[in-house]
């Protein structure tokens, strides 16, 4: 079962995260967790809403407004989000690599900078000599 199929009536999600079914009522009215809906209109929560739940109930005994804790779920959700689009472009960037091994090959310059090189080839090296005289 994936985690954010909705299918627990709030009875069931109220048993789940030990709260009374009015406080999940009071919290989609207040967009702390907004279930899914049925055609009919009724209630669906997945167990990440469960699990949000928790959480809420969590900050909420250690003194976090409801205010407060909207903030940190929404950061907590934000970074969720972000935590998933790097990962699809992590996984979009190999699957580059792999379709195009040696495609883009670099070498470094003394300075820290990158010289492109193309497949096959080697950066070439100085090979000068230079003196070196501390400054006075």
């Amino acid at each position: 079962m994936d985690e954010n199929s909705p299918v627990f009536a709030i009875a069931v999600a109220a048993e789940l995260a030990e709260m009374h079914p009015q406080t999940l009522r009071q919290y989609d009215r207040l967009g702390l967790v907004v279930p899914g809906r049925t055609r009919g209109g009724s209630r669906r929560y997945s167990m990440r809403d469960v699990a949000q739940l928790r959480e809420i109930a969590r900050l909420g005994s250690e003194g976090v407004s409801l205010e407060g804790i909207r903030r940190v779920l929404d950061l907590e959700n934000e970074n969720r989000v972000l935590r998933d689009r790097v990962r699809e472009l992590e996984r979009a960037l190999a699957d580059q690599l792999i379709a195009r091994p040696g495609a883009r090959v670099f070498a470094a310059t003394t300075t820290g900078g990158a010289v492109p090189l193309r497949a096959g080839m080697r950066p070439q090296r100085n090979t000068a000599v230079v003196l070196y005289r501390p400054q006075r």
